[in-house]
């Protein structure tokens, strides 16, 4: 089979119009007015025209520094939540005839490989979860637009930062723990280096600690059901007096929290109330449903592009954080009597 001949270049038709690539790209960009001849202008289309070349338009588009095309960095491809992100990212980017790359942290959390030979020939801009922070070393470039979602304000990190109000999430739990009567709390915190998840830990400790009479304890785990219900198991298992409420940094501790709790012979809310923080949708599938705080994933994906797109034209982007709204289930309950 012979072999398929290979794509015309602007190389090729400046040769066979006897000109230099700069008037090619002069002519066929529609920028040769003034610069070179009708006559050249002619020749240049007619060789084109003769060699069936075709402007490649991802060149193009690098040449004119706008490739309509934005990089969503997530820590993981199969979290609900941040599929979620993505969803409501890509609907606001296409009402503005952009398009969404979206590029996961290989590990999950941590360092990722460069993606593109270079990211700031490849895209207009990024969206980046401070989860995947490390991921940005290779791609982010130093005129590359940048918006943080989940990130601190104070950091100075991208252009600016787009975050849900966790704080207010954390005070929700604390105060509907506290109102039921709750003073001995357990956390089972989030082992993932990361802004949001530092926020949870001050919030939960700053609310307690207004309240006289509250124990707090905290033990961490990495965000997976098996890690979380060893860690849980433990903590619920030490000497002195148990916790009666557990504070979850994701559902998915919590759902590591509920084998703990079933492996102790303990019953949720009766002996223990337990509560989390996303609202995915394995929230309604454990028994009892748990209480937890509701995110808009999607709303926060519309907020992050909404920003990029300001930042790419010089406006400022909106700066209020996403409100968020505790959602009372079947896991919570007063505590058992002494």
């Amino acid at each position: 089979m012979a072999a398929a001949s290979p794509r015309p270049t602007s190389r090729d038709v400046a040769q066979a119009a006897g000109v230099s690539q700069a008037a090619v790209s002069l002519v066929l960009g529609e920028k040769w007015h003034g610069r070179v001849s009708e006559r050249t202008a002619q020749r240049v289309r007619e060789a084109a025209r003769d060699l069936g070349y075709r402007p490649n338009l991802a060149a193009r588009n690098l040449r004119l520094g706008s490739t309509r095309t934005v990089l969503l960095v997530v820590p993981v491809l199969t979290t609900e939540f941040f599929a979620g992100v993505y969803t409501g990212a890509a609907r606001v980017a296409a009402q503005h005839g952009f398009g969404v790359v979206l590029y996961p942290s290989p590990e999950g959390i941590g360092p990722a490989r460069d993606p593109f030979a270079s990211a700031q020939a490849a895209v207009d801009g990024v969206i980046a979860s401070s989860m995947a922070a490390d991921a940005l070393t290779a791609i982010r470039g130093d005129q590359l637009p940048l918006v943080m979602l989940d990130s601190d304000p104070a950091a100075g990190t991208g252009a600016t930062t787009v975050n849900l109000d966790i704080r207010d999430g954390v005070r929700q739990v604390a105060e509907h723990l506290l109102a039921l009567g709750h003073r001995r709390f357990l956390h089972l915190a989030a082992d993932v280096p990361s802004w949001t998840f530092d926020i949870r830990a001050r919030e939960l400790a700053a609310r307690l600690a207004t309240v006289p009479g509250t124990e707090l304890r905290t033990t961490a785990a990495p965000i997976s059901i098996d890690a979380a219900r060893a860690a849980a198991e433990t903590a619920l298992s030490a000497p002195g007096p148990r916790p009666t409420a557990l504070v979850c940094d994701d559902d998915k501790l919590a759902a590591g929290a509920y084998k703990a709790a079933r492996r102790l012979g303990l019953r949720i809310p009766d002996d223990l109330s337990v509560t989390g923080l996303d609202d995915l949708a394995l929230a309604t599938a454990l028994d009892p449903e748990l209480t937890t705080v509701h995110l808009d994933a999607e709303l926060f994906g519309e907020r992050g592009m909404e920003a990029l797109l300001a930042v790419l034209d010089t406006r400022d982007p909106a700066r209020d954080d996403i409100p968020v709204t505790l959602v009372i289930r079947g896991s919570t309950a007063p505590p058992a009597a002494p």
